[in-house]
């Protein structure tokens, strides 16, 4: 009787072990649909740094306005990517800022392989002879095993905070500039 009751117990135990296994792959597979490929195809123009690489198209659907839409990539960094953000500037023949829109990435954090689109629409001022795109996100490099780091004379926990990284591509929608190779 009593073998017959730590068995059962132990069956249980195995069951529940299982079944949170699995609803725990299904959680991390929501809102992920069929991977993207790397490199995506069907984009245009592509611009790289150390973590992030872009890449997007621009478009005039109509007169007055500027269409960008992309796709942002984390192919081989193991941290992950956070706060994505976007902003496409028109920038006039006095390299003055002259209309500009912003977005964020659609996802919070870009984690090793992963992807999230975004897409920019500009409502032009008339007097645009570029348009520069901005892109900034936070990157935690130190949070390595062989990081090494001075620290105040107590034993309590250090909080680093992720440094924000800037970047942009000047005339971004160029017939020459930046196209995907």
């Amino acid at each position: 009787m009593k073998t017959s009751k730590v068995v059962w117990i132990g069956f249980l135990y195995l069951a529940g072990l299982g079944l949170s296994a699995c609803a725990g792959e299904g959680r991390m597979g929501l809102g992920a649909s069929t991977p993207t490929p790397y490199p995506p195809p069907n984009y245009s123009h592509r611009v790289a740094t150390s973590h992030v690489v872009l890449y997007y198209n621009c478009e005039t659907p109509s007169p007055g306005g500027v269409h960008l839409d992309g796709l942002a990539f984390n192919p081989w960094s193991s941290q992950p990517v956070t706060e994505l953000e976007f902003e496409l500037v028109g920038v006039d023949a006095r390299d003055r800022s002259v209309s500009e829109a912003r977005t964020e990435a659609r996802d919070l954090q870009l984690f090793t392989s992963q992807s999230t689109p975004f897409q920019l629409d500009l409502k032009t001022a008339g007097n645009e002879v570029r348009f520069d795109l901005h892109y900034s996100y936070r990157f935690d490099e130190g949070d390595h095993r062989d990081f090494r780091m001075s620290k105040v004379a107590w034993q309590g926990p250090i909080l680093l905070a992720k440094q924000t990284n800037w970047f942009f591509a000047r005339d971004a929608c160029s017939a020459t500039a930046h196209l995907s190779r």
